[in-house]
């Protein structure tokens, strides 16, 4: 996603809670400039994503929409994610039946997530963060798919099959240009031409 700067002093010994208590401590603060996640143990600040990270969401969004109006794509909404420890994520997109998230707080549970979104940064923990820890936790979750938009490679790749041993068990990329078929339960063909400009 984008920046994030791992505390790693005791972060092992924080409560979920703990977390909870400072990410919202800190959006109050920084007027949500700044979003915090808390994965495998760590804690990590990510600034709110640019106009790129946010039209490729919308690019996300129209192909859903068009071919599975029933569905509904947010941005910014929490998720527990709990593998060996608690976990909070904010993936850049979260695919779900529409209205799925009414009634829930900051931090929803991942159970009824079709797909999550996110975007790769320029920046130093981008590889360990979306390529590595990501699949693992999003896939120990339970959530069907996670879609990586790699801006540094110009690809996109598909993990679907939740629950193997590294978080998904097939693995999926086409370079920008080419469509990637969404399985069920989404049954969608993404067209990934359009990406090409939004990668510098």
């Amino acid at each position: 996603m984008t920046v994030m700067a791992e505390r790693t002093s005791h972060a092992s010994q924080m409560s979920v809670e703990e977390f909870e208590r400072i990410a919202a401590y800190a959006a109050k603060e920084t007027d949500d400039a700044v979003r915090f996640e808390f994965i495998d143990g760590r804690i990590g600040a990510k600034r709110v994503p640019d106009g790129d990270y946010n039209t490729i969401d919308m690019w996300l969004m129209r192909q859903c929409m068009q071919a599975r109006p029933d569905l509904d794509l947010y941005q910014g909404q929490g998720l527990k994610v709990e593998k060996y420890r608690k976990g909070r994520a904010r993936p850049d997109g979260v695919l779900v039946p529409a209205a799925h998230f009414a009634g829930h707080g900051e931090w929803a549970p991942a159970e009824g997530v079709l797909l999550v979104l996110e975007v790769t940064s320029y920046d130093s923990d981008t590889d360990r963060r979306d390529r590595q820890e990501k699949p693992v936790a999003y896939g120990a979750a339970g959530i069907p798919c996670y879609l990586l938009v790699d801006r540094d490679d110009c690809s996109v790749t598909l993990f679907s099959e939740p629950g193997a041993e590294r978080g998904y068990g097939s693995t999926v990329r086409k370079s920008f240009g080419g469509v990637l078929s969404l399985p069920e339960p989404l049954g969608i063909e993404l067209d990934t031409t359009e990406l090409k400009q939004y990668a510098d």
